[in-house]
């Protein structure tokens, strides 16, 4: 395949999803020093590489568009939204991994990620696969602000902190690891109504924590179509690869709570500016008129039969093998994870 047409492929997706967050930069007057990054796999360029847990994405599949041609614990087959992003405000092409162990406060001064595949609000759902949750990838970013004063002093430092873009992509695994998920205690405990509910004032204090540490612009992505993602359509017993709207539901739901959420961040916290990105919108497209956008099959993952297969750290050399909550099959490569 001819390298430019496949860049030229890869970027689809990101770009639109760039579109959103540049509109969030455009409103501000200061520049974006940083891309700062928090939340699940849809955003983790390998942070889950150095804890023990199963969730991984450091084997091909994964990373065979990368720079390289290498797995980098990205669960996709290149860059994330995130390297767009920042390559689209004039930064780095790669946003680091802040668990990297061969990189230094140099490395992470204009961009660093402390996302954790299979991840949510929920500290619950980051106990089911035992990786990084919310509350503690903020403990990583203050440990960050603390090496990154002392390596450009406190002037510089609060600089870059105040004029960062923040982004953070996390919720799915809330819903379907966990509160639809076998191993959780949580639909005894909640209404789906009530879960949401509890997502959204843990949300609220995530951005309010952050807003105390310097962030000022941040973008919260909402929850994509996810009765449409390949695990929920092979799974769905009334109508077999068919979307289950009931879960379509709980996401526009659940969104339409977060943009109230993001209405009253930007009333009550002085200097604040929130963004909603709508991931949801943004794929249906996808999902509903795939040809528009290059793709051809939108029902199945990438790899094996893109129905039940997940790969994990113990069965690397099941070639083939993708998780089914990431979709989408390209006619000229595997353009999503």
């Amino acid at each position: 395949m001819d390298y430019q047409a496949g860049m030229a492929n890869m970027i689809t997706i990101p770009f639109i999803f760039f579109i959103q967050i540049l509109a969030l930069g455009s409103k501000s007057e200061a520049k974006v020093s940083a891309i700062i990054v928090f939340g699940d796999s849809s955003v983790d360029s390998g942070n889950n590489n150095y804890i023990q847990t199963i969730a991984k994405g450091n084997f091909e599949p994964y990373g065979r568009d990368f720079p390289g041609g290498i797995p980098t614990g990205r669960f996709s087959n290149g860059r994330l939204p995130p390297d767009f992003i920042s390559e689209g405000f004039g930064l780095k092409p790669i946003i680091p991994a802040y668990l990297d162990p061969s990189l230094n406060i140099s490395e992470f001064a204009t961009g660093v990620c402390f996302a954790s595949a299979a991840t949510g609000y929920d500290k619950a759902t980051a106990d089911i696969l035992k990786v990084i949750p919310l509350w503690k990838q903020v403990e990583y970013y203050k440990d960050y602000q603390k090496k990154l004063r002392a390596y450009l002093g406190d002037n510089k430092a609060n600089e870059i902190i105040s004029d960062a873009l923040y982004l953070t992509s996390i919720g799915t695994n809330d819903f379907l690891e966990n509160y639809y998920g076998t191993l959780s205690d949580r639909r005894s405990q909640f209404t789906v109504q009530q879960y949401e509910d509890f997502l959204i004032g843990i949300a609220e204090n995530f951005v309010r924590q952050i807003y105390s540490l310097g962030a000022r612009k941040l973008s919260l992505t909402g929850l994509p179509v996810i009765g449409c993602l390949p695990v929920q359509r092979a799974t769905n017993l009334d109508d077999r690869l068919s979307c289950v709207e009931e879960r379509n539901r709980v996401a526009l739901e659940f969104n339409g709570k977060l943009k109230t959420l993001v209405a009253k961040l930007n009333k009550d916290l002085p200097g604040l500016k929130v963004f909603f990105a709508d991931a949801y919108d943004i794929l249906l497209r996808l999902i509903t008129k795939p040809s528009e956008y290059g793709f051809e099959v939108v029902e199945k993952g990438c790899c094996g039969t893109g129905l039940f297969e997940t790969a994990s750290d113990g069965d690397r050399a099941g070639e083939g093998k993708s998780s089914t909550l990431h979709i989408i099959r390209k006619k000229t490569t595997n353009n999503f994870h």
